[in-house]
């Protein structure tokens, strides 16, 4: 079979457009083709992968999404492929891969501010919600693939969902995130190759988005350590986005030695074994699939309840979960017991590493593969 991928864009440090690739090139290996659309492709392509460029040049979001989506769906008509599988919520799918949280929803929770009466009236608000229910309506024949459950009823609310067309994934993390027996010894080199001293206490944050991801919220329960514990702390910031905003902040706190913006990297896993304490205190997170990734590199994560996998870290006794409404003097006070407490990092490392030779976070990638060669397409 023939089955196409639809994705706005792919750059090698998204969440989404890892699971993107790692499925695509599953269907692939049980001897399918694979046809994939993009506006913008950053980093290594596969060259089995046919890669279709669409052309999209509107001044919005929602216009080049509307773009995109007209000339992926005339182009499909004059070349057809037997499934479509999307990544972004669009008309024409036979499957969608649900990673983004249920737009209507958040819009009709903030009935103030951004999200006021007056952005219902918006190109925007309409574009998005209309290509939401294109997917939810009920009635849509298209197939869910979804990450995280409480997003499952958000979407029944408001678009009434027929339940037998979800599919709930497992976590589909990498192997190779876990720990194995590493020693002390090559912690310590790998520190030292990261210019990191050994008695340092280093922080580490990983995502995209560095405002979404929370790195201010992380900047203040640092600021409010004892000035002893601060002195010895190092702020690890991990993925693409830009360093100026943070930096200022950082600065504004007193904090410019106390962190390191270190960009887009490939070697997230070994970063990981080289820090201390994972911290991902995100204001918006569907799931959070570096939590995971941190709790199986056996890293203490202070998360914040909104994330949709922060449950694992209480299921691993890994950690500490801060309960939405997030409160800062709390998240601070996380902090600050794990920073201090050397015995307690050492006891939620070897719980992480039992939770990674147990728990079943690793099928997603094969299920959903199983759920998208299933399906016929409308």
């Amino acid at each position: 079979m023939l089955v196409a991928f639809c994705l706005f864009k792919y750059f090698p440090y998204g969440g989404l457009q890892r699971d993107f690739l790692r499925i695509a090139q599953e269907v692939e290996s049980r001897g399918h083709q694979v046809r994939v659309y993009v506006s913008d492709w950053q980093g290594e392509k596969p060259s089995s992968f046919d890669i279709v460029y669409v052309p999209t040049d509107a001044s919005t979001n929602h216009g080049r999404g509307l773009q995109y989506t007209n000339w992926v769906l005339k182009h499909l008509k004059e070349k057809p492929c037997d499934i479509v599988v999307g990544f972004n919520r669009m008309p024409g799918l036979d499957v969608y891969y649900g990673a983004d949280v249920c737009y209507e929803h958040k819009v009709s929770q903030e009935k103030k501010g951004l999200y006021g009466f007056f952005y219902r009236l918006t190109p925007r608000y309409k574009h998005y919600v209309n290509y939401e229910s294109a997917v939810f309506n009920k009635g849509q024949k298209t197939k869910l693939l979804m990450i995280s459950e409480k997003e499952i009823k958000h979407y029944q609310i408001h678009y009434g969902t027929e339940p037998e067309r979800f599919v709930l994934l497992p976590p589909g993390i990498s192997k190779d995130r876990m720990r194995g027996d590493i020693t002390d010894a090559q912690v310590e080199k790998l520190r030292s190759q990261l210019e990191i001293s050994q008695e340092q206490i280093v922080l580490l944050q990983v995502g995209s988005n560095y405002k979404l991801k929370g790195v201010d919220r992380s900047l203040k329960a640092i600021a409010s350590l004892p000035q002893p514990l601060k002195d010895k702390v190092l702020l690890l910031v991990v993925g693409q986005d830009k360093a100026d905003a943070v930096l200022s902040e950082a600065k504004t706190l007193g904090l410019t030695s106390q962190i390191r913006v270190l960009g887009a990297r490939d070697d997230v896993a070994k970063i990981m074994v080289a820090s201390d304490v994972f911290l991902h205190p995100a204001y918006r997170e569907n799931t959070g699939t570096v939590i995971l990734e941190a709790i199986i590199a056996g890293l203490p994560a202070i998360v914040s309840g909104t994330c949709g996998y922060a449950h694992y870290v209480e299921e691993a006794k890994c950690g500490a979960v801060v309960q939405e409404p997030f409160n800062q003097e709390v998240f601070n006070e996380n902090l600050l017991r794990f920073v201090k407490d050397r015995s307690l990092r050492m006891i939620c490392r070897e719980n992480g590493i039992k939770f990674s030779k147990e728990a079943n976070i690793y099928s997603m990638v094969t299920q959903a593969a199983d759920v998208i060669l299933s399906v016929k397409a409308q």
